[in-house]
């Protein structure tokens, strides 16, 4: 115990040489950007799942797809693949093209979205994972290149060599290993999980497109049920007309 609170890193940091001064500044600010990387992560799919969870409960209490309100969301998947749907429903039944056109117009432009709104559940997961992959090769390069230089060091000195006099080096060179594990460790963890969570809510997101154009495809079809049950009444109604009078 009394040997690790006599450790300083900072007199290995002085005793090394400048490139592993550069490797070990470099990694310090590799831990806090993976530090960074991993809380604005976590607090931003947090925000994306709340948001989404809020319009879901608008979109369930709305009488129809088409009367939702999607401009008060902001970073939120389930209202962009919503207006986008709609809009979508929007051209389509103004070019006057039957439902099955119409509908899969909507599932294409749905299916566009989904693929454009899933990156940012993944954004920056690749910087986290290159600096798990990256970090202990960069504490590793800067180990050899610090034992290389203590043991060539030794080999100039005249006499004998000592442990004494290799050890310094050694223990400085370490430092650069010491280093990059403590940067990789909490970061592999902490993509293990957002990566873990980011592809759980993809397959949500997946699910509510899927269950999205259902409800679409549903709505279009009952109002134009709707629309044809006042013509069938009205040809009915002039069958009943044309027989009184031949009568």
């Amino acid at each position: 115990m009394l040997l690790l609170a006599s450790i300083n890193p900072f007199i290995f940091f002085g005793k090394s040489d400048l490139a592993g001064q550069i490797i070990f500044v470099i990694l310090c600010f590799m831990s806090l950007l993976a530090w960074t990387t991993m809380f604005g992560k976590y607090f931003q799919l947090k925000r994306i799942r709340d948001n989404n969870a809020r319009f879901t409960t608008s979109l369930t209490n709305a009488p129809s797809v088409v009367e939702v309100q999607t401009q008060g969301y902001t970073n939120c998947p389930y209202a962009e693949l919503t207006s986008a749907a709609i809009a979508a429903l929007d051209r389509a039944q103004r070019m006057a093209v039957n439902t099955s056109a119409q509908m899969q117009h909507v599932e294409n432009a749905i299916q566009r979205t989904l693929n454009t709104v899933s990156l940012k559940y993944e954004s920056k997961l690749i910087l986290l994972g290159s600096m798990v992959s990256g970090a202990p090769f960069l504490g590793l390069l800067g180990t050899v290149w610090g034992i290389m230089l203590a043991f060539a060091e030794m080999g100039l000195q005249n006499g004998v060599a000592t442990i004494q006099a290799l050890a310094p080096g050694v223990a400085a060179a370490l430092l650069c290993t010491v280093t990059g594990l403590v940067v990789a460790i909490p970061a592999v963890f902490g993509y293990n999980y957002l990566l873990t969570q980011a592809k759980s809510m993809v397959s949500e997101l997946e699910n509510f497109s899927s269950a999205l154009a259902d409800r679409i495809e549903l709505e279009s079809f009952s109002m134009q049920a709707a629309n044809e049950i006042p013509h069938g009444n009205n040809n009915e109604q002039n069958t009943h007309e044309t027989v009184a009078a031949q009568k």
